[in-house]
């Protein structure tokens, strides 16, 4: 046993946790970067050294690290009711005006809300949804989920197999039969010599409906989407993607999800990604953003076609056989309806479309870099893709490891970005300022250069 008296918290970090998506022998050599405080878009590690936080922590503290206000509700809340279950016809204040909330600003008509406290719960309950309601409309064997590589819908072994990521499937015997994934809809990367947009948006749409066919429509429930690819590396689908690819949608009766989960509450510019492309989901998932992090809370938005289904699932059945016992969470949901006040009051959406178009011409002048073959990304979200050869589109081997040498370089001058791949994302906090973002860019400039000066 370490004495805990006489040893650091980097020591005591190494000694007993095990931390998500890091190569655990890397971090016992290396030591995790421990945060002590923040304020506004800035965190302070124990060492007093401060960052300008480029990714809002997990795309989340769209609020920033030091709003009073959240930090009152929960507080108000706790002295009033820290806890109740909404099992069994139990709701609280907080919760039911958080649907409300949620269903009235919501991109497209829906009916109701369900809690979780997580996106991959929220993901995780879509997906048993999917199965529930073809079983309520008759076609139980319509139960596959398609979903597109390079995708993040969560960890779960149901969103560990929806995300389309190696490494979250290998040696988790993941993913598991009956999700199908289709291809990534990056363009610099996967569009055919000469091809447009437009051109490969269709091919995309193409390769769903063949893929449709081909598993047999009786079969596919549900295609799964984010807006934008976060994790996957800020892809932002082609012109004409989404119009294309709900038209297949509709002409084989398949459900459309759309993970609203990084993309939600001011993150593209809109209150939602699906509101820039003029989506209409039947379940939408909403998380990290909606509570500004500060609390966890999931939601899942059904529309009434799905929700009818699901009713009348119910009186066949006697209950609906499904629920997590912090859903609907009153204090997390008194800090998330706090989150949608400030949001009202302060115009935060106005503010993230105004500072968001600021922040994409910014980030496309670094296409100029010399490392840098793509820059990419909607509203207060973007990536920088490394390359070899600007030319040629050539990515680094990946054992250099150049995307995560920029952010290193980036930690050293002071802000925190995360290599994702071949890319380096940036999302900060929706309430940063436009000078607060040309400093961003002044130190991701050093940090550019340094890795420059290494290849």
């Amino acid at each position: 046993m370490i004495n805990m008296e006489h040893t650091t918290l980097r020591d005591r970090d190494v000694a007993y946790q095990i931390h998500p998506h890091t190569n655990f022998g890397a971090h016992e050599t290396s030591g995790p970067m421990v945060m002590a405080s923040g304020r506004g878009v800035f965190v302070t590690d124990e060492t007093g050294k401060e960052y300008l936080e480029g990714m809002s922590g997990l795309w989340c503290t769209n609020l920033g690290f030091s709003e009073p206000r959240l930090a009152e509700a929960a507080a108000r809340q706790f002295a009033r009711l820290p806890y109740y279950q909404n099992f069994a016809n139990k709701a609280t204040e907080p919760a039911i005006e958080l649907a409300e909330n949620l269903i009235r600003h919501a991109p497209a008509p829906m009916s109701k809300v369900l809690f979780q406290s997580s996106g991959s719960e929220a993901n995780d309950t879509a997906m048993k949804l999917v199965w529930y309601y073809h079983h309520g409309i008759d076609k139980p064997e319509k139960r596959k989920i398609i979903s597109r590589q390079r995708s993040y819908h969560g960890t779960s072994i149901a969103t560990g197999s929806l995300t389309g990521l190696p490494h979250i499937h290998r040696d988790f015997n993941l993913p598991i039969s009956g999700v199908v994934h289709v291809s990534c809809p990056h363009f610099y990367r996967n569009a055919l010599p000469g091809e447009t947009e437009e051109a490969f948006a269709a091919r995309l749409a193409d390769e769903l409906e063949q893929t449709i066919l081909r598993e047999g429509p009786e079969t596919v429930g549900a295609f799964i989407a984010e807006p934008v690819m976060g994790t996957g590396g800020v892809v932002v689908a082609p012109n004409g993607y989404f119009e294309k690819v709900q038209a297949v949608l509709r002409k084989y009766d398949v459900l459309f999800i759309v993970d609203e989960v990084i993309c939600g509450m001011g993150r593209t510019g809109h209150w939602w990604g699906s509101t820039a492309y003029s989506l209409e989901p039947d379940m939408l998932v909403s998380a990290k953003g909606l509570s500004s992090a500060y609390l966890p809370i999931s939601a899942l938005l059904v529309n009434e076609k799905v929700y009818s289904v699901l009713k009348a699932q119910t009186a066949k059945i006697g209950l609906f056989g499904h629920g997590y016992t912090y859903g609907g969470h009153p204090v997390c949901a008194a800090v998330a309806n706090e989150v949608f006040s400030i949001y009202r009051e302060r115009d935060v959406i106005g503010h993230a479309k105004k500072v968001g178009d600021y922040f994409q011409r910014k980030l496309r002048d670094r296409a100029e870099h010399p490392l840098v073959g793509e820059a990419r990304g909607l509203g207060l979200m973007g990536a920088l893709e490394v390359v070899a050869d600007k030319k040629t589109r050539e990515p680094f081997a990946a054992d250099r490891k150049i995307a995560a040498s920029v952010a290193s370089f980036a930690a050293e001058a002071g802000l925190n970005v995360r290599p994702l791949g071949d890319s380096v994302c940036i999302a900060p906090p929706v309430i940063i300022t436009e000078a607060e973002i040309d400093l961003l860019f002044e130190r991701l400039d050093v940090a550019l250069d340094k890795a420059f000066q290494t290849v």
